[in-house]
């Protein structure tokens, strides 16, 4: 049996922004960048926690416990985020990353607002802690 040897060769061009031992440089990583503030990310789970029990995917909160591994008391908390004004439900999801730190809002802070009524005196509040921790 006569044996051949087939040999290809081929230049790689690495995509910019990948360093020779295939890494992303520190400054292009998700760390870098900052991640979404807690605040936001419950938020948009709190979203579409609503729109899975609006298709039937989840009967009520015991279900979606059950399902995202967390207790009632934890999907309620979560769930208040959805009483906030429209307007603040949208800041909030518009919030920037954070680079290498906590976002100065926190989720309690946040909750704590949501719990108030009517949505003009959420809104005050909202601006009354947007202004202490100086995000405009």
């Amino acid at each position: 049996m006569n044996e051949s040897k087939l040999e290809i060769q081929f230049k790689l061009h690495p995509s910019p922004g990948i360093n020779r031992s295939g890494e992303q440089p520190l400054a292009e990583t998700a760390s870098a960048r900052g991640q979404l503030p807690r605040v936001t990310q419950v938020l948009a789970l709190a979203i579409h926690f609503q729109e899975a029990l609006s298709r039937g995917e989840a009967q009520d909160y015991a279900d979606l416990a059950r399902i995202g591994g967390v207790s009632r008391e934890r999907i309620s908390q979560i769930m208040k985020l959805l009483w906030l004004a429209p307007s603040i439900q949208q800041e909030v999801l518009y919030l920037p990353p954070t680079p290498g730190g906590k976002y100065p809002i926190s989720e309690l802070s946040v909750r704590r607002i949501a719990k108030l009524l009517p949505w003009d005196v959420q809104r005050e509040e909202w601006t009354r802690l947007k202004e202490q921790v100086s995000v405009a």
